[in-house]
């Protein structure tokens, strides 16, 4: 008998040798880039960044700010993520306690009443009453980690929960920046909402003179009737922005997880600071900054380890069971310490032939955990394509917007000669028109570009993915 277990356990100890086993592999090591800014000047990478600075810091308008500390405790997104981190500590939890053992305790009191003449005859004067009775301790299975599959079962739970807390905070990002981005929306559509008011204003100025003029018959008709045409242009705009922020107010209602209502602004557009210069830092800094590479590489390990349980199916699983207390026939005895009793069963069960299933269970794990490295290599890479084509815009929207700006100059310029040289009669009133007309056009184009000149900062501040805590 003991050369049958000697023989068992030395089979246990060899199955894993010939078994193939692998070790997992080793986090990749992606290459990047020397630079993300192909636009600006080459020099060596910034070691500060953009993203050491903190969102309240870079967005300041106190109402934004607001609107955003508001979202991140009512959205629903943001809810959701807090309760997939609850779940996944509680599921670490559960994993963790598979380690200890389990120890129940239980008490039992039994009462019979017997016949006389049944199975077994009872005489006179043999009670016909029995009670009996226990306590017990019981160890249910508790399974002793020799080969280490519960220390990697906690490994893979341990990188869920890391990952899912990491989600959350990817959950976080991306709520601040479309707060952000709708909210330089609204002012954006404000600013316009105010041209509009303003040049349908000027319009209607234009216009009562223009009619003078034809009633004393110093101008005609068709000259009013390009002034008229000038202030319907500019009135049909108005309801038109009216209408967008109408909708953008309900589009932040619901990133901050209120019914439609209005939204209180604060700074206007043109006041809203703009970061003189946006270092993109060292690129490697990208692999511990941004939530997604942290969610990729949690992933990654949680897969290695689940190649680990896979393989260890091939050692022995080494369990014991037992229990301690008392048991009596008679209740009034039951802690007497001759009715101790304990009980102590180890078990060892060893897969002999399982059809293939532990070996394919481990290509399972390998394909998993290769698809997750590509994965990962291509979250990496997407990465620095979203931080370099931020860059580019904050760069490149920069230089169109001092352009718009220059233009709206001129044209403004060119307005008042126009209207000057049409009210001293040396001009049309057609070339005074056309000069309003593109101004109005340049002024909303140029609220555009200032807008998308705060929306880069946005961008680049999401894609470096730092700040936000």
């Amino acid at each position: 008998m003991k050369r049958l277990i000697i023989l068992f356990l030395v089979f246990s100890l060899c199955v894993p040798l010939v078994s193939g086993q692998k070790k997992p592999k080793p986090k990749p090591n992606v290459p990047t880039p020397d630079t993300l800014d192909r636009t600006g000047p080459q020099t060596a990478p910034d070691k500060r960044t953009l993203a050491d600075v903190k969102w309240f810091d870079i967005f300041q308008d106190p109402s934004l700010q607001d609107l955003v500390r508001e979202a991140l405790v009512y959205n629903h997104d943001v809810r959701s993520a807090v309760a997939r981190v609850n779940m996944a500590r509680a599921n670490y939890g559960i994993v963790r306690s598979a380690v200890f053992p389990e120890i129940t305790a239980g008490g039992e009191v039994v009462s019979v009443h017997r016949s006389r003449d049944g199975e077994v005859d009872i005489p006179e004067p043999v009670s016909q009453n029995r009670q009996f009775g226990n306590i017990l301790l019981n160890f249910l299975s508790w399974e002793l980690d020799f080969f280490g599959r519960r220390k990697k079962e906690k490994q893979a739970a341990k990188a869920d929960l890391l990952a899912t807390e990491e989600a959350r905070l990817a959950v976080v990002i991306t709520l601040i920046g479309d707060i952000a981005t709708a909210y330089y929306n609204l002012r954006e559509l404000d600013f316009e909402l105010e041209i509009a008011k303003r040049t349908l204003t000027s319009r209607q100025s234009s216009l009562r003179i223009i009619r003078l003029r034809q009633e004393r018959g110093v101008s005609n008709l068709l000259e009013l009737r390009q002034a008229e045409e000038l202030v319907y242009d500019a009135t049909e705009v108005i309801p038109a922005v009216e209408q967008a922020i109408g909708s953008q107010e309900n589009f932040i209602s619901l990133l901050i997880g209120k019914n439609p209502q209005g939204i209180l602004r604060g700074r206007g557009l043109t006041e809203q600071p703009v970061p003189p210069e946006v270092p993109a830092g060292l690129p490697s800094d990208l692999l511990t900054r941004r939530p997604d590479i942290r969610v990729a590489e949690q992933n990654l390990i949680g897969a290695n380890a689940r190649i680990d349980i896979a393989r260890k199916a091939y050692f022995p699983t080494i369990s014991i069971t037992g229990f301690l207390g008392f048991e009596s026939a008679q209740l009034w005895t039951l802690f007497n310490p001759s009715r101790w009793t304990w009980g102590f069963a180890p078990q060892i069960t060893q897969p002999i032939f399982n059809g293939g299933r532990i070996k394919n269970n481990i290509r399972f794990s390998e394909a998993e955990r290769d698809l997750l490295l590509v994965n990962y290599e291509r979250v990496i890479q997407n990465a620095f394509r979203e931080v370099s084509d931020a860059l580019i815009a904050y760069r490149k929207v920069k230089e169109v917007r001092t352009e718009r700006n220059s233009l709206v100059n001129t044209l403004r310029d060119r307005t008042r000669l126009a209207y000057l040289r049409y009210n001293g009669g040396v001009a049309n009133l057609l070339e005074a028109l056309d000069a309003d007309r593109e101004l109005f056009n340049a002024e909303r184009s140029l609220a555009q570009a200032r807008r998308d000149e705060l929306l880069t900062v946005v961008q680049v501040y999401k894609a470096l993915g730092g700040g936000w805590q």
